[in-house]
Order: structure tokens, then sequence, then C-alpha cells
């Protein structure tokens, strides 16, 4: 499936995006309690996409493809570098990007994400799959002048959690194998990114194994999986995609925030 949550006449609803991206399928629930069939359907020109979860806790990991670690000019990490990113800092496909009033260097990172389904508390690697719902593009929004600053001291929050800086969808991806998908990033239409899931340092199963060894994963949290090589800046005006093998292209503009 193909999970979609979307509005129509402002009432929220999920759906299943039908094959040619033109309809959409709704459904009564959620994809964690459960979505049934309402018979209804209804035309994606008549939609306004939203992210697809409302709202979740977002996990991040650092450095955990091996060519964004040599672009940054560090060690291969001894442990899983980790990090959270605030709800209010997620935004849906199509949804603007805000380039702080005060920002001097802010920088896109395309990533796979891993949506959990269920709760889950020290699972094995071999169990992982069974806790995921299903798979989303990200965008890991990061101002690098002040992740830098807060990196010193040990903290990462500011740099990688303001408003918007969070961007998910199209869609939540079910039934998908994650071990080896295309990753492609594009800014004004230009490949800057173009990866394989294959390279990722650690996969989804030892990610989610290695979170849910030390605290509770819920239904609805996320899992930012990591970056490639050739992450690099943005500016108001520039058009950010995300586009993964078997999920679809998440499109962000980028607008500068009022004064």
């Amino acid at each position: 499936m193909r999970i979609v949550r979307y509005a129509v006449g402002g009432v929220r609803h999920y759906g299943e995006l039908e094959a040619g991206d033109a309809r959409i399928a709704r459904f009564e629930g959620d994809p964690f309690s459960g979505l049934t069939p309402t018979g209804s359907v209804d035309e994606v020109g008549d939609v306004v996409f939203l992210p697809p979860l409302e709202r979740p806790r977002i996990f991040g990991f650092a450095y955990n493809y091996a060519s964004h670690v040599d672009e940054t000019d560090r060690d291969v990490p001894e442990v899983p570098v980790c990090f959270m990113k605030p709800s209010t800092a997620v935004v849906g496909p199509g949804d603007a990007i805000v380039y702080p009033a005060d920002g001097e260097l802010i920088h896109f990172e395309g990533e796979l994400v891993a949506v959990i389904g269920k709760e889950a508390r020290r699972v094995k690697p071999s169990e992982a799959y069974e806790y995921v719902l299903g798979y989303t593009c990200g965008n890991d929004v990061s101002d690098r002048i002040v992740q830098r600053r807060e990196s010193a001291f040990g903290t990462l929050l500011i740099g990688k959690g303001q408003d918007t800086f969070a961007p998910l969808g199209p869609v939540i991806a079910t039934g998908l194998d994650p071990s080896a998908l295309s990753l492609t990033t594009r800014v004004n239409g230009a490949v800057v990114q173009s990866a394989s899931t294959a390279d990722l340092l650690l996969g989804v199963p030892e990610l989610v194994s290695y979170l849910s060894r030390y605290l509770t994963l819920l239904p609805g949290d996320v899992i930012m999986t990591g970056t490639p090589s050739g992450v690099g800046p943005i500016r108001p005006g520039d058009e950010v995609e995300v586009e993964i093998e078997g999920i679809g292209v998440l499109r962000n503009p980028v607008v500068a925030e009022g004064r």
C-alpha cells in the first residue's frame, strides 16, 4: 500500500493512493489502530496532501553513510549518533521549508524514513521489520552554524529542530524492502545526492533494535536513517526534491521567514 494523509473540505482522512496517482481510496481509522475502506474515492486534484503522520516523535541518526562521514572529515562513530527533532518541525509534501530570518547556512539532507507501526521495546534486529509499518521520504534540514556551535558542547537541538526542518512524505509505503533502495535528492532539478540505502552503515533493523534497547518506540514514531554524501546549502526560492525508489518524490519549496 501507499498510504496518504490528506484533507478534503477541511476534513482529514487516510487513504490509499491508487495506481496512476490520480485517485485516493478513502479509509476510516488510522494505520495504527486499523484502516477500513469507506468505498469513497477522492480525486487527487481535489485534496490537500498532509504530512503522513500528525506530529510524530522524530529520531535521527547522524554519520550513517560512510560517504557522508568522509565529506565531513570525521571518523566512523564508535556508537550510533542519534538525536531528536521536535514534532513541530514536521511539514508535508508541497509545504514550505522556512529559511530562518537569522539563518546563515541551511542545508538539505535527503533520507529514508522508517515509520514504527507498533510499540517496540528490546527488539532484536531479526524481529525489527515486524514493528515497522512502512517507509517515507524525509529531509533533515539543518542550520549548520547553530549545529556546529551546539555540537561543540554536546547538544544538537536548535540546529536540527526549527519549525519546518523535517519535511516528510508523500506516502507511507508498506511491504517495501528498505535494504537497497535508490535515493536521489535534487535542488532546482539538479541532482545533488545519489545513493543506495544498501550503503547505510546501520540498516533499519539495527536502528530499530538500538533505539528500542534503551527506550520504548511508539506507533507513529519515525526514524530518519541518515543522509549520504552531497549535502549542501539551500536558499529562499529553491525547490528541494527527495525521491526514493518505491515511495515517490517529496517536494518542498524554500521561502524566507517573514521579518
